[in-house]
């Protein structure tokens, strides 16, 4: 292999058996009963992947897409079904919590523990230690059975051993999203140093912000099929296409894939269900009102129309309302609210702030509202609530509310001081 490719993945194929009992699993291995027993899963099909040296990839797609299933068979964690994995330099990972740990030893004894297993002698180990325990900062803990961590205090250690034995290789699996802010922060100054270092990164995140931020290059897989792979906003804007089952066959990486009809379908998104409401939609909203006007669709759309859930700051995005008038209606108001995710409103607007609405409306009649303005708030995740009230006399009236009905990420790679961007224009002479 080529010194300077890190890893490469030829054909790769993972294929789980699924049984719909175990005692089916105990049949077929026997050889009981006729034919197979089992409904074979393809996690992954017919992956091709090339890393280099020194270049930080970032592993996007759907949950169930294969991402920390082609990582663990790079680690060796997995044995891959088919397919051959070459990997060149020495690997830290960081995968699931608790991945590599032994509940019942302190957290010392885990680092030595992790430590040998990567390779390294006690000494070795010994020498790194400080850097360790400083990184990781959970104080005396260290001293108890990480069976008594907390999540954050978990993965605090479990990424100072992976980040500090000098790796060649890291790969982390979503593991910083347990992380409070500041450990976050502290871990992508680490990614940063390892970068200007010539290490090798390959993530898997759902925070698309950080993968547009730090990956020279991502892979966007789909239910266990490589997609495409190439500029993170290019594939971030392909990833936004398959979450709506947008994403055309014609876009995919690999022509030989789309020989097999199942996975042609898979590239192009089907098989998912009709978009009826909107992409990522909670399911457990809450929603009230006297349903004289019933809100009975509802999107957003990037600047290119296409429906989303996912905008890139500092682009135009519109949020679609579909109303059925059930009763007459004076005046209808037709408003959105954004909040961060500790419920807090951000920002908002309706049509009588707007004066773009103030007309009275009929039994029968369907209403489409469209709010469009470019996206300014930091990057990061926000719920979206929407409602239409009005007024009957002087009582405020709510005819339908729904609130934190849809999810909204922020894509950023530039973040400042609070919960918006005032976009400043600096001179410095």
């Amino acid at each position: 292999m080529d010194e300077n490719i890190a890893i490469r993945v030829t054909n790769l194929e993972k294929v789980y058996k699924l049984y719909n009992k175990p005692s089916d699993r105990v049949r077929e291995a026997l050889g009981f009963g006729k034919g197979k027993l089992h409904t074979p899963h393809h996690a992954l099909s017919g992956i091709n992947l090339t890393i280099n040296r020194g270049e930080t990839v970032g592993i996007i797609g759907t949950n169930g897409s294969g991402k920390s299933t082609i990582l663990k068979i790079i680690t060796g964690v997995l044995n891959p079904t088919s397919g051959e994995v070459e990997v060149n330099g020495r690997i830290s990972a960081l995968l699931e919590l608790g991945a590599g740990f032994n509940m019942e030893y302190n957290g010392i004894e885990n680092i030595y523990l992790n430590g040998t297993m990567i390779g390294f002698s006690e000494k070795e180990i010994d020498e790194k230690m400080n850097d360790i325990l400083e990184f990781a900062d959970i104080g005396e803990y260290v001293y108890q059975p990480v069976k008594t961590y907390s999540s954050g205090m978990f993965v605090r250690l479990a990424f100072a051993v992976a980040i500090n034995i000098e790796p060649e290789i890291l790969i982390v699996d979503e593991a910083l999203s347990v992380g409070d802010v500041f450990f976050q922060a502290k871990c992508y100054h680490k990614f940063e140093e390892f970068k200007q270092m010539g290490k090798t990164i390959v993530f898997v995140s759902h925070d698309l912000s950080s993968i547009s931020k730090y990956c020279d290059r991502v892979v966007l897989l789909n239910q266990g099929v490589k997609l495409g792979e190439g500029e993170p906003k290019e594939m971030i804007d392909a990833y936004k296409q398959v979450l709506v089952g947008q994403y055309t066959i014609a876009d995919t990486d690999d022509n030989s894939l789309l020989e097999d009809e199942q996975l042609r379908a898979l590239a192009a998104g089907k098989g998912s269900g009709e978009l009826t409401k909107g992409v990522n939609v909670n399911p457990d909203l809450l929603e009230y009102g006297s349903k004289k006007a019933i809100i009975s669709e509802y999107y957003i759309t990037d600047g290119k129309g296409l429906k989303t859930s996912a905008i890139i700051k500092g682009n135009s995005f519109s949020i679609h309302m579909k109303v059925d008038i059930v009763q007459d209606i004076a005046s209808p108001v037709f408003a959105f609210t954004i909040k961060n995710i500790k419920g807090t409103e951000i920002t908002g607007t309706n049509t009588m702030f707007e004066k773009a609405f103030l007309d009275s409306v009929k039994s029968g009649e369907t209403k489409e509202i469209v709010f469009t303005q470019e996206m300014n708030l930091q990057g990061g995740e926000y719920l979206l609530s929407l409602g239409v009230t009005g007024y009957e006399g002087d009582n405020f009236t709510v005819y339908h509310r729904l609130y934190d009905v849809l999810n909204l990420t922020v894509i950023s790679d530039k973040d400042t001081v609070g919960f918006y961007d005032m976009n400043s224009k600096i001179e410095v002479k």
